[in-house]
């Protein structure tokens, strides 16, 4: 059995907050957390979105907090993140990719393979020939073995209309390649904040909640105008994979009053109020 450690969206800052959160309170209860239930865990992939201004101070900071869990880590680039920084700051596999941070982990129970999604100045992603003919050559060669694919931009509508926009631009032609190879048994993907679960051509996915801030779910209506983090806790998942067969847990680390702003609050339940 493999078990995994997954997180996505920290969103980190070495100063101030991001939408009224503070990361660096976040990180200290997530890092205590795993140390504390999670050992273990063979490793810890991070799906993207690892710095919410990309400066070389954030990573910087963000990697003495990664160097404290006591396990390897695999981070992973989302829209936010700056190539560069992110190979100058933090430690990468070395069958990564040249030009761009896809890379593979080998487990006894299966592949595990990062994708690279980043599309250059957009909040969209992207899945280029280039990228293409990398995993093609990883799915090929691993052909018998079980293949799970962890990216940070999902490549299907997942009924978020102020998120679906942000997904993976042609999404469909992703979908239509990795669905050819039987291999691919797991889609595990970052980037919206939320947690939903389902198949697309056949396929088991997965979206992670952040560890910074979630995003609300799509009832009652929102925009980005109007735009406020729900009042949700962050989580990390624990994923488990035993004879071919995958558990997610979603895992609240800490809870939600712990770095968020007191604006953000619950209100009181009516029971709990001084008369």
């Amino acid at each position: 059995m493999v078990k995994i450690v997954w997180l996505s969206d920290l969103h980190f800052v070495t100063q101030g907050d991001v939408q009224g959160h503070d990361p660096r309170a976040r990180m200290r209860a997530l890092v205590d957390f795993v140390n504390r239930h999670h050992r273990d865990c063979s490793f810890c992939i991070i799906s993207g979105d690892l710095a919410d201004r990309a400066t070389a101070p954030d990573y910087a900071h963000l990697a003495e907090f990664l160097a404290q869990i006591e396990m390897p880590v695999f981070p992973m680039v989302g829209n936010h993140d700056n190539r560069d920084l992110v190979r100058s700051n933090l430690l990468l596999p070395k069958n990564c990719m040249a030009e761009f941070i896809q890379f593979s982990i080998p487990t006894p129970d299966g592949l595990m393979v990062c994708l690279d999604t980043q599309k250059a100045g957009s909040d969209a992603g992207e899945f280029c020939a280039e990228r293409t003919s990398w995993l093609k050559g990883v799915l090929e060669a691993a052909k018998g073995t079980s293949v799970y694919l962890f990216m940070h931009h999902p490549p299907m509508r997942l009924g978020l209309p102020m998120l679906d926009p942000d997904n993976m631009q042609d999404g469909d032609a992703f979908l239509d390649f990795v669905s050819a190879f039987p291999e691919v048994k797991h889609l595990l993907m970052g980037h919206v904040h939320r947690p939903i679960a389902g198949t697309v051509r056949g396929i088991p996915f997965a979206s992670m909640r952040a560890v910074l801030y979630q995003a609300p779910s799509p009832v009652p209506a929102w925009d980005w105008d109007s735009f406020t983090p729900s009042r949700e806790a962050p989580n990390l998942g624990i994923i488990t994979i035993e004879n071919g067969d995958l558990n997610l847990q979603y895992t609240q680390f800490c809870e939600y009053s712990l770095g968020a702003p007191m604006t953000l609050l619950p209100e009181p339940h009516p029971g709990q109020m001084e008369e």
